[in-house]
């Protein structure tokens, strides 16, 4: 048998366009996301409105999420993600608008925000769905995810800077409508590419669809055990986001660019883990799991006791190159766990997870901050990711270990494929800002 390379996923052309689009939409959320957080700002000059757009925008569209992926995993995705994509370009046409208003409000904008960011979710775990339907029969699953992951790093390190240089050259409705292009544009290529493959889902109605995934996760002890712990650990992931800007200026003392070049290394470290998952993918994805969140948990203490801006800098090149394995394991060790009439609605649930509980971290780590300092922020994310890391870890692997060696294409997780996959030293036989997908 030939041996597998990282790039054999690009000589499909459907996955060439699903990882095209994949980018393409990765810098119009940096778009949205810039453009609305100066829009808002500007026009209101509350945090509680910012706090506002943050719901709407992450944790509103986390509860509508696997309902509406119920719904959209019946049609051919072929056409299922083109309509949302549209859905998503004319979302930010009627932001454009509301930007350009002379009365503002805030209401109108969240409700669109509402709307953009549930089809947002919907859309990433159709396409995750469709790439698992596509690549994990042939084995090409991690290297197809190491290359959207790569996709992904890029546009994190790339997108802020050229939405930012876009919205102070053009303005925030400019920015705006650029966005509602993207979108277009990846609708197009989707529609254009031809059939999708996809799992078929079963016979229902949608709330059966939904109260059959639910019910999935709860049988899979794996699989809910990894999503139970993944939204723990988003908590401490995020907690020390807001307070960064706060630490690096006040607690290190540094000036606007030392701030920046503190953010810029944990980019950096994001793109150094994406070509660090792509050259391991014949690892373990329990063993990439398990060093990958040791290494964002490191890097926060690390900043938490760092001296200088220098030494804040490697601390964060090593959370940012464990951020940029961890999310990408998490979701490789989901799909290969999902069987795959299921995919579409599992991932939904781990999608809405990444933007759901990074909220409750926000609130964390205010509080610590303002009661304690920035540092112990930082130390209380750090011993809270190790913390989880500790307690799951023994019971994680002794579950993957005592997973049944069926061969039913109905139980994927059960299969032989999979236990080799994930059992360290055997050969690979299948594939916000921050902590994002």
């Amino acid at each position: 048998m030939p041996k597998r390379r990282l790039s054999d996923p690009l000589r499909r052309p459907v996955f060439r366009r699903l990882a095209t689009s994949y980018a393409v939409n990765e810098l119009g959320d940096w778009m949205g996301i810039i453009a609305l957080s100066v829009l808002v700002f500007e026009r209101t000059d509350s945090a509680l409105a910012t706090a506002g757009l943050f719901l709407g925008t992450r944790f509103l569209p986390a509860l509508l999420a696997p309902i509406l992926v119920a719904r959209a995993e019946k049609p051919p995705p072929r056409f299922a993600l083109p309509v949302i994509y549209c859905g998503e370009a004319a979302a930010f046409g009627g932001l454009a608008l509301l930007a350009s208003a002379e009365s503002f409000s805030l209401a109108a904008v969240i409700v669109v925000a509402t709307i953009d960011g549930a089809l947002a979710l919907t859309g990433r775990a159709l396409t995750r769905a469709v790439v698992a339907a596509l690549l994990e029969p042939t084995g090409e699953l991690r290297a197809g995810n190491a290359l959207l992951n790569v996709a992904f790093t890029g546009g994190a390190a790339l997108g802020p800077g050229l939405a930012g240089l876009i919205v102070a050259g053009f303005g925030v409705s400019t920015a705006l409508l650029l966005d509602a292009v993207s979108f277009y544009v990846i609708a197009w290529i989707l529609l254009t590419a031809g059939p999708l493959p996809r799992a078929e889902p079963e016979p229902g109605r949608m709330r059966e669809r939904v109260r059959a995934g639910i019910a999935y996760i709860r049988e899979k002890v794996v699989l809910r055990r990894l999503l139970i712990a993944q939204g723990a650990a988003f908590v401490f992931f995020a907690a020390v986001i807001p307070v960064e800007v706060v630490y690096a200026k006040e607690t290190l003392g540094t000036s606007d660019s030392g701030y920046g070049l503190m953010l810029a290394s944990w980019g950096a470290g994001m793109v150094v883990g994406s070509f660090v998952f792509a050259a391991l993918r014949r690892l373990s994805i329990l063993l990439l799991l398990f060093f990958s969140t040791l290494a964002v948990g490191a890097g926060y203490l690390g900043l938490a006791v760092a001296p200088t801006l220098a030494f804040a800098c490697v601390a964060s090149v090593l959370g940012g190159a464990g951020n940029g394995i961890q999310w990408v394991s998490m979701i490789s060790a989901v799909q290969e766990l999902t069987a795959p009439g299921m995919q579409a609605r599992v991932m939904s649930v781990l999608e809405s997870i990444g933007a759901a509980m990074p909220g409750v971290g926000f609130a964390l780590g205010g509080v610590v901050a303002a009661a304690v300092s920035p540092r112990a922020t930082f130390a209380a994310a750090g011993l809270g990711v190790i913390g989880i890391l500790l307690l799951v870890s023994p019971a994680l692997g002794a579950s993957w270990s005592d997973q049944p060696a069926t061969t039913s294409p109905e139980e994927l997780d059960g299969g032989d494929e999979v236990v080799l996959e994930l059992i360290p030293a055997t050969r690979h036989t299948s594939p916000n800002r921050r902590f994002e997908l």
